[in-house]
């Protein structure tokens, strides 16, 4: 590549301004630049051209569904993993199944009077129960709102909880590499919601559901709309779904409402995410679709509470 000079004087002058002497050369493509064309690099100086084309070439720093890019894709997955740890050793240190924080966070859609011994009351409120030092086993028609949400991180069983984390570990960071830290977020609670939503409509009235197996569910929903999506090969999550679906229903003390409600709700969540038109407005239209669906599990929840009470 021939270097422009000055007419006379033969000296390099600026590729871009030939009225100006230059002894700096681009770090990339050589050619001389004046001060003014100078931009900052990780060794001297490029020209607007090589930075311009730098841009272009850099990979993008969003997902292929608009989401940031994680720099560690396992990041949000074993934070998750840490708070249910965390909920778990809580439990286990107050008394394991007959722990006090168990009643608080388990879901158990209407509540009830444990008078001890094995006997319960139905009839009588929480007023009522407490007064005669007997025990309230709060359930979410009585108020209990936050057990949809806490019952999602709540495990009392070892296997239980190594089997939900070691498959959050393994299908979280997959999901998150695609559609980003904040979406994946939003995918992962939404299911768990949905999965707490078809037990409190489905579920035993009287009966205790903890679990992140809703959530897991979810996420195994999610990476089959995705591989879909991609037009990838789906076979190895429904082998996994496959599997997981048999456990639910010929293994006794499973809920398979909480299984089935999560894995509905992540498809539902990862299909808005992926078929989001592209452009300016695909954010906007991901927002508005996960407040949406937010919202039509709220108002699920209050009509299942207006018929409990």
């Amino acid at each position: 590549m021939t270097q422009p000079t000055g007419p006379e004087t033969g000296v390099p002058v600026c590729y871009r301004h030939p009225g100006r002497e230059s002894h700096i050369r681009c770090q990339r493509c050589g050619r001389p630049i004046c001060p003014d064309c100078m931009r900052d690099a990780a060794v001297g100086f490029h020209c607007p051209e090589c930075v311009a084309e730098g841009r272009r070439t850099t990979r993008s720093d969003r997902t292929t569904y608009g989401g940031l890019r994680p720099t560690n894709a396992a990041t949000t997955s074993l934070a998750i993993i840490g708070v249910n740890v965390t909920v778990w050793l809580a439990i286990l240190l107050t008394g394991g199944a007959g722990s006090r924080l168990l009643d608080l966070l388990e879901l158990r859609p209407k509540g009830f009077c444990d008078l001890g011994n094995g006997l319960i009351n139905l009839s009588a409120d929480q007023a009522t129960c407490t007064s005669h030092g007997a025990t309230w086993m709060p359930g979410v028609a009585d108020g209990a709102w936050w057990q949809l949400m806490t019952s999602a991180f709540t495990h009392v069983e070892v296997l239980h909880i190594a089997f939900n984390m070691f498959a959050l570990y393994v299908l979280g960071p997959q999901l998150e590499m695609v559609i980003g830290r904040a979406r994946f977020l939003a995918l992962y609670l939404i299911s768990a919601l949905a999965g707490s939503t078809l037990v409190y409509w489905a579920g035993p009235e009287y009966g205790a559901t903890v679990g992140a197996s809703g959530a897991i569910f979810g996420l195994m929903g999610g990476l089959l709309v995705v591989a879909l999506k991609m037009r990838a090969n789906p076979q190895g999550i429904l082998i996994w779904i496959g599997i997981n679906f048999l456990l639910t229903v010929s293994v006794s003390g499973i809920s398979w409402q909480g299984h089935l409600g999560g894995f509905l709700g992540g498809a539902a969540v990862a299909a808005l995410l992926v078929y989001a038109p592209r452009g300016s407005r695909r954010t906007t239209v991901q927002v508005v679709g996960l407040v949406a669906i937010t919202l039509l599990l709220l108002v699920a929840i209050a009509l299942r509470t207006a018929a409990l009470t």
